[in-house]
């Protein structure tokens, strides 16, 4: 399929062939027939992208101060990597779009969860950025779509997005029937937001620069005037009383729509600004008058919280009348009723082939006023969820082909190149659920393709082993799914997330003894652990290792902090440093006890002490802290033993103590992922035993739920 995509890196704007999407459970496949292009947010990112990057810095401080505390903690190279990576991505653009269902996602054992209300041939609005981008297939959620009536065409329904934001921040004002509103900017949003105020009954003013947009809202019977005028023709409109509601839906940097609606606001009146305006907001004006000023956000409630717009988990309108997705069925039956009216401002319409002519028009680049912008579709059957590349690449007897699932920013940053560099590896198939980051990656890493179906990857007879690099919840299935097609596994950390899943792999471990299975535990592989590793191995006595991370706080609501998504913290992430203490014991904890400062509303399970026994009466201490300062170095071990002490710093240095004689091992931060994909090629081709015993990877995920568990239920058991 076709999808316009904007590069950060270089400012192109293309049209480019992407896979299918793949809607998993609770989403839709959507064949789209129109979008409306946002001539605010697109083309802030368009200017974005086509800064320099010393433009793009100064643009952006606060990125730039992320990235000197970064090469502060991990040094320039690595920074300077993970920034151009980070560039390096396209991104899908659009957020408001209309088509029809083509496909709902599978759930394995209840058909069509989560989709109750939809089914294939619905024709529907859709909303979000991300998901109602400019491609001629959308997957969406389905609290982000909105079905249409039958009066209600295609190209309307594409203003769905952006008519609910004008919408809520009408809302936001609180109008009641007879009052007067005005509304300062009439653009796509002020002449949407003119016509949800007269259909609730006020007395509505328009005010604009351009003449041709005033004739606009006087087409659509409100009354409007020039920005020179508006004081007085405020007065007069409002019997010198003032507006009761004044919303901003100015695009300015300019802080005039701010001062102007203080003028003409009465005493105790309510501002809104929907648009993005100067916000510096004059204090005399408003405290003579104790005006209210409210910033509106997007759509309505629902609106960022990934549990409503991903999960599919409403509001109950008892308690919120008008989330996001009722205000999308409002515009749309406004639409329907006729009293919301976008015809006649629609300006431009350019088939999804000419698509980047469309951001030349709202960048100014063509020099000719505008209004709407809308991308059309052809309609046509499903296009393949596989796209193919020309790629030629020597093989070798013995070669493992790889195929991968999963290419987000840790694919395409850590794993991705330091397997393109292993010459064992030949790179087959990448997989990822919405098609464009496998296609990015595909093409950037010579894959023979690219797919958003896991099961292309799974099945395909040519690959021999598999690499799974999905969000955590998908990895034990994966794992599963793959062994049983009769591949080798290298999987990610975690295993799992729960014990269920982990009982499902050992079970399938067991059945399939010739496929190999890895865990990324990559930290045991590196140089420094290595050397510490040689250290200890003649050792007689147990050890004690102390391993602290400075993990840095992360929000509530990202994915990983999710049980259902991420599993937490201590099982997403600690379980590396609990893998490498028992890598330098040689065997898999035995029991465990943790303690957990408060969460306090801030934090979840992420600041915690955890002591772990081994079966020679090593003890390890790990503790995972999320309260610190991330501009400090992230990781430490001490490990005391037999009259020795080693230290290791991040993994760029390893300090040795013993008989007063101090030895340091210094070199570049290398965390071992290089040397863990050259232990699993060697594996493949050499056979033996697998890199990690697997009695270490089930029992060191083991030891994860049990601390978890032990936390949330207070005891101290094993």
């Amino acid at each position: 399929m076709k999808q316009l995509l904007q590069h950060i890196k270089n400012g192109q704007t293309v049209v480019e062939e992407i896979p299918v999407p793949t809607p998993r459970e609770g989403q839709a496949l959507i064949q789209v027939s129109a979008s409306l292009v946002s001539a605010g947010t697109e083309r802030m990112v368009i200017e974005f992208a086509e800064k320099s990057y010393l433009g793009k810095a100064r643009s952006r401080p606060d990125l730039v101060k992320q990235t000197l505390d970064k090469a502060k903690r991990e040094g320039i190279m690595p920074t300077v990597q993970a920034v151009f990576n980070r560039l390096d991505q396209p991104m899908a653009l659009g957020y408001s779009s209309a088509g029809t269902i083509v496909a709902l996602g599978k759930n394995p054992t209840v058909p069509h969860a989560g989709m109750q209300g939809f089914k294939v041939g619905q024709r529907v609005a859709c909303a979000g950025g991300g998901y109602a981008t400019h491609a001629e297939y959308n997957v969406v959620p389905r609290n982000l779509l909105t079905p249409l009536p039958k009066n209600v065409n295609f190209e309307s329904a594409a203003f769905t997005t952006l008519g609910a934001i004008a919408l809520h921040g009408f809302r936001l004002a609180e109008p009641q029937l007879g009052e007067n509103v005005a509304v300062i900017g009439l653009g796509l949003l002020g002449l949407l937001t003119i016509q949800f105020a007269a259909a609730a009954g006020c007395h509505v003013l328009g005010i604009d620069l351009d003449p041709k947009r005033i004739k606009l809202a006087e087409g659509l019977g409100i009354k409007a005037v020039a920005r020179p005028e508006a004081e007085s023709a405020a007065q007069a409109f409002t019997a010198h009383r003032g507006f009761d509601s004044v919303i901003i839906c100015a695009d300015t940097s300019s802080n005039d729509p701010v001062e102007l609606a203080g003028v003409i606001a009465r005493d105790r009146a309510k501002v809104v600004a929907t648009g993005a305006v100067g916000l510096n907001i004059p204090r005399k004006i408003y405290y003579e008058k104790e005006l209210s000023f409210i910033n509106s956000r997007s759509y309505g409630p629902g609106r960022y919280d990934a549990n409503y717009e991903e999960n599919g988990n409403d509001y109950p309108i008892g308690y919120i009348r008008w989330t996001e997705g009722r205000n999308f069925q409002a515009v749309v039956e406004m639409m329907a009723s006729g009293k919301l009216k976008v015809e006649s401002l629609i300006s431009h319409r350019f088939p999804i082939e000419e698509g980047a002519q469309a951001y030349e028009v709202i960048t100014g680049k063509r020099k000719e006023p505008f209004l709407g912008v809308l991308l059309t579709y052809n309609e046509k059957e499903e296009e393949g969820k596989k796209i193919t590349f020309n790629v030629k690449r020597s093989t070798v007897d013995g070669t493992i082909k790889l195929g991968v699932l999963g290419a987000g920013l840790y694919a395409n940053a850590t794993l991705l190149p330091v397997i393109k560099n292993n010459k064992d590896f030949e790179l087959v198939g990448i997989a990822s659920s919405g098609g464009l980051h496998a296609q990015h990656s595909g093409k950037k890493f010579g894959f023979q393709y690219a797919t958003s179906s896991e099961d292309e990857i799974i099945n395909d007879p040519k690959i021999n082993a598999v690499a799974i690099l999905t969000r955590h919840a998908s990895h034990a299935d994966l794992v599963v799914k793959a062994l049983k097609a009769g591949k080798h596994v290298f999987v990610e950390k975690p295993l799992a997330i729960n014990s269920g899943q982990l009982s499902a792999i050992s079970k399938q471990l067991a059945k399939t003894n010739h496929c190999l299975l890895l865990t990324g535990f990559n930290r045991r592989f590196s140089p420094l652990a290595q050397s510490l590793h040689s250290l200890l191995a003649t050792r007689n006595e147990p050890l004690h290792a102390h391993y602290r991370i400075n993990a840095g706080y992360i929000p509530l609501n990202h994915w990983v902090q999710d049980p259902t998504l991420g599993g937490g913290r201590i099982i997403g992430e600690a379980c590396h440093f609990i893998d490498l203490i028992s890598f330098l014991v040689g065997d898999a904890p035995v029991g465990v006890t943790a303690h957990a400062l408060p969460n306090g509303g801030k934090y979840r399970e992420d600041n915690v002490s955890m002591t772990f026994t081994f079966p020679d009466g090593s003890l390890g201490v790990v503790d995972y802290l999320a309260n610190g300062d991330k501009s400090m170095p992230k990781e430490r071990l001490e490990v005391f033993c037999e009259g020795m002490i080693a230290v290791l710093d991040d993994y760029v240095s390893l300090t040795r103590v013993k008989d007063g004689k101090k030895k340091v091992e210094s070199m570049a931060q290398d965390k071992g992922w290089k040397a863990e994909m050259e232990a699993f090629a060697a594996a493949l081709k050499n056979g033996g035993e697998p890199p990690i015993p697997y009695a270490q990877l089930i029992g060191v995920t083991q030891a994860t739920f049990t601390a978890v568990n032990i936390l949330r239920n207070a005891k101290e058991t094993v």
